[in-house]
């Protein structure tokens, strides 16, 4: 099961109109594994893998503010605060980025693509990251 962070409660489906690519294919290029591939290589972002433990993120989506904290990178295990489903530090496992359809790129935060956070049996999809900001350490709460 998919939940969505971001959206209402309430259930909004829009439908987009298909359209042809070059190829006559009804289905947009970011959707193929090949124009995923090139589409996130052209994204800003970070990988899981090169933040430290106790990293502080600050992640704008569309529509809600995330807290991140890097908990175990090497499982890709986060804290994560923001939106109605994390009110509080709830630790979470980190997937990746997606445009929201079934590519992945594997603990990747990328600028323009939807987290996916694995947690309480389900994952949790967010809207499109806007900004990205990894926190230098002094901006993090500690004794003075």
């Amino acid at each position: 099961m998919t939940r969505h962070a971001d959206r209402p409660s309430g259930v909004r489906l829009t439908v987009a109109p298909a359209c042809a690519d070059h190829t006559g294919a009804l289905v947009p290029r970011r959707r193929t594994l090949e124009g995923f591939t090139d589409a996130v290589s052209q994204s800003d972002g970070v990988a899981l893998g090169d933040l430290d433990p106790i990293t502080a993120l600050r992640v704008q989506t569309e529509n809600t503010l995330y807290e991140i904290t890097v908990a175990r990178p090497s499982c890709a295990m986060l804290l994560v605060r923001g939106g109605r489903f994390f009110p509080k530090a709830t630790e979470v496992r980190f997937g990746g980025s997606s445009y929201g359809g079934s590519c992945l790129k594997l603990e990747w935060f990328g600028v323009g693509l939807h987290m996916e956070f694995h947690y309480d049996g389900s994952w949790i999809v967010t809207s499109p990251i806007r900004s990205l900001e990894v926190l230098d350490a002094s901006a993090l709460p500690g004794p003075f």
